[in-house]
């Protein structure tokens, strides 16, 4: 917590803070979520809150250093890994990925989304990095039904993700599968949310020689301080592991849906997911958030480059791109951008949507924004999956709660 007077002094009124906590443990009483963590910092002064249980049945108490499955909030982190390979002038991001990625190379492209598999004509050009970090490969997740078309029945078909925690195939094999198929757009031509941030991973990888938590750990985790983030919850941990549970019906309570101590996540994945398999606490992510909203540096060291990170925090998809691109609810692009793996806001729209803030939410509740204009990160962890985590209650009270604490 901030020293005394340390909150005022950044501009963050307590009393306002305390309306903060009331406001998240109504949703706990209400059993909407089981419990939470949350911090604020702003001009250097930092404020958390911890309430409710990690663990419902075993009356586990959150904790300030409790282990969440962080889900899409994995999406930055990759996007900025990939930043550091091209820095390191190692790709470009505009060069054709063919000569790492053969499996995507000459690209077959649907003529239409209901077409079949074989109902195809040549893509137009071959796979970016940028068309990765943008989502604008021609590829990912369709929102709606999820068999509507035949080329959603071939994904489910090949396992290419699910609600589980990630594919049951090694990276090449997924990649391999993955090539089978068609794109179901032109690259470049719309957004299409989360398998650029899987392919990114295994591109990663391979150009790096080394696995892609690997690298991780080495470019990213241990200079940013980030000791408990990874892929898997080894046994040492496992006692700060919460566990997860789903919203069902209106009135219904939380059902279990993935219990901590009997997990998929406690030994480690066959797939390293770079669009929604990292584990990670506040403190680990509040230290990569603050190298963002800092421009890319951590204390005295810098990660990433002022430009690089401008780069990554700017809108890149054109109003075409949007108008042919679905979000996750009426009305997503009237105020959002995409940067290079996370949301920007475009402009004002409600108590939190400033211009320039970004971030990013998870399908288990986590969240976080940034916003340079008020030098202030917001970041939440729950776990309770929700589909729409982007218009879920909580975390749209939780960011409105947040800027009305704001007293200057």
């Amino acid at each position: 917590m901030a020293e005394p007077g340390a909150l005022s002094a950044a501009g963050l009124s307590e009393p306002r803070l305390a309306r903060l906590r009331a406001g998240l443990a109504r949703y706990v009483e209400r059993g909407e979520i089981t419990g939470a963590t949350a911090l604020v910092c702003r001009r250097g002064a930092t404020h958390v809150e911890i309430l409710g249980w990690q663990d419902r049945e075993r009356r586990a108490p959150m904790r300030r250093d409790t282990l969440f499955r962080i889900a899409s909030l994995t999406k930055p982190i990759a996007a900025a890994a990939a930043m550091i390979l091209v820095e390191e002038g190692r790709v470009g991001l505009d060069e054709p990925l063919d000569p790492w990625l053969p499996e995507l190379a000459s690209r077959r492209v649907l003529t239409r989304i209901d077409a079949p598999l074989e109902d195809t004509l040549p893509a137009w050009r071959s796979l970016t990095l940028r068309d990765l970090l943008t989502f604008r490969l021609g590829f990912g997740m369709l929102l709606g039904p999820p068999d509507r078309y035949p080329i959603q029945r071939a994904i489910t078909q090949l396992q290419l993700w699910g609600r589980k925690p990630w594919p049951p195939h090694s990276p090449d094999e997924w990649l391999r599968r993955l090539g089978t198929l068609p794109l179901m757009y032109q690259p470049g031509e719309r957004w299409l949310y989360h398998i650029g941030a899987e392919v990114l991973g295994v591109f990663i990888s391979r150009l790096a020689g080394q696995s892609f938590e690997a690298f991780l750990r080495e470019r990213l985790f241990e200079p940013l301080g980030m000791r408990d983030t990874g892929f898997w919850v080894p046994p040492d941990k496992l006692e700060r592991f919460a566990s997860c549970y789903q919203s069902g019906a209106p009135g219904e309570p939380l059902a279990p849906f993935d219990d901590a101590r009997d997990s998929q996540w406690s030994h480690p994945p066959p797939f390293p997911s770079g669009g929604s398999g990292l584990i990670s606490t506040l403190d680990d992510y509040a230290a990569f958030a603050h190298m963002m909203l800092s421009q890319g540096r951590a204390g005295s060291r810098r990660v990433l480059s002022r430009p690089t990170v401008q780069a990554m925090t700017t809108d890149q998809l054109t109003a075409e791109q949007k108008a042919l691109s679905v979000g996750f609810f009426p009305g997503f692009w009237e105020s959002r951008g995409w940067g290079f793996g996370l949301a920007v806001n475009t402009r004002r729209d409600g108590p939190a949507m400033h211009p320039g803030r970004f971030g990013w939410d998870g399908v288990y509740g986590t969240s976080w924004y940034s916003d340079p204009a008020e030098d202030l990160t917001a970041i939440l962890m729950i776990q309770c999956l929700d589909f729409a985590p982007t218009n879920r209650g909580i975390n749209a009270d939780f960011h409105t709660l947040v800027y009305q604490a704001i007293d200057d």
